[in-house]
């Protein structure tokens, strides 16, 4: 798909997910194929200016990471204008602006999802933005701050008119955090509202079939997938090919996702400093292990990692513990498994009667 002046190779794009999608984890997905674009995490434009070390940490990127979206938030015209000036001559490939982050440290800012209440205070940023860069600039927002208050159609028009190259939009509401299910039909009324400019749907999109199934459902360019991608780092590559061919590929192998958490942990390591490393990694190695199969005993060793070469001597206690308690397919032992639910509870075995002795 095309964005402004990028030919992107598909139209899957990595969402921001504060604390996770750093350039480690963005890596990781380019290494893997079918993403077409990757946003950072949201960064302050205030504190960008400020030259403050968190911000300036949250867009650090590398030659393989592009193209790169650079996530801002804020409520200040001149700061978000001259933040995205600065992004774009460290080689930003796209400015988003963020007007649907649900925290209520975000909102009480003025920003955020709480923009959705200032239509006329959230075109006006999106305009200082797109006429201080010649980057494409897109907007990330939410249907509306709740069910009474049904804005993001209204917006995206204003937001074409003044020369967005394309808005992302979740499909819940801001009252609705991450609950409830996606409103494919509200998706569907943003992309009739915007015209031209491209809408992309974001939310639920934890397989190939969820996303063709929010494509053909609102009409959307394509899909922005954040916690789908973190379950399963493959999944734009699995998606491009059912998209492209109907066909799903197989998932991979045990071997494979013992490979890709080890490579995630060396460039957290190279990235952040190996003690910094793998405490951050302490939080993100149970989304790997999700994949795994029984790993609790994996989830418990890893929870005090602090080195490289420990965590190798993790998976060997884990594979050990594997060969124990599973059998070649990798599922508990049925003795050391809780009952399904499909399956008879065992009878109890009565106890023997103790022999009368009479009188």
């Amino acid at each position: 798909m095309r964005l402004g002046p990028l030919q992107l190779e598909s139209n899957l794009w990595l969402a921001p997910l504060a604390g996770y999608t750093a350039l480690p984890f963005r890596l990781i997905v380019r290494e893997l194929g079918g993403a077409g674009l990757a946003t950072t995490e949201l960064v302050n434009a205030r504190s960008l200016l400020e030259g403050r070390r968190k911000a300036l940490e949250l867009i650090q990127t590398h030659p393989k990471d592009r193209p790169l979206a650079v996530q801002l938030f804020g409520t200040n015209p001149e700061e978000l204008a001259e933040a995205a000036r600065r992004l774009e001559e460290r080689g930003a490939d796209v400015i988003d602006l963020n007007m649907g982050c649900p925290a209520p440290k975000v909102c009480r800012t003025g920003s955020g999802s709480a923009l959705l209440l200032d239509k006329a205070k959230a075109v006006e940023l999106a305009a200082r933005v797109v006429n201080a860069v010649r980057a494409p600039v897109t907007v990330k927002m939410r249907l509306g701050w709740d069910s009474r208050s049904f804005s993001a159609p209204e917006l995206a028009r204003a937001l074409a008119e003044v020369g967005a190259a394309a808005v992302v939009v979740h499909g819940r509401t801001r009252e609705q955090g991450f609950s409830g299910r996606v409103d494919l039909a509200g998706i569907r009324a943003v992309v009739e509202a915007a015209g031209s400019m491209p809408v992309l749907g974001n939310g639920d999109v934890a397989t190939p079939q969820a996303a063709r199934r929010m494509i053909e459902a609102t009409g959307c360019a394509g899909v922005s997938i954040g916690r789908g991608a973190f379950y399963n780092p493959w999944i734009f590559q699995e998606t491009l090919h059912y998209l492209r061919t109907g066909e799903l590929l197989p998932p991979p192998s045990f071997e494979e996702r013992l490979r890709l958490t080890r490579r995630h942990l060396e460039l957290m390591v190279e990235v952040f400093g190996e003690r910094r490393g793998c405490l951050m990694f302490r939080k993100i190695a149970p989304w790997h292990a999700r994949g795994f199969g029984p790993a609790a005993e994996f989830r418990r060793l890893v929870s005090r990692l602090v080195s490289l070469s420990e965590f190798d001597a993790i998976l060997e206690r884990y594979l050990a513990w594997r060969r124990q308690f599973t059998d070649e397919r990798g599922e508990l032992l049925p003795r050391y498994r809780p009952r399904r639910p499909e399956e008879p509870a065992p009878q109890p075995v009565p106890t023997p009667k103790r022999p009368h002795s009479g009188w």
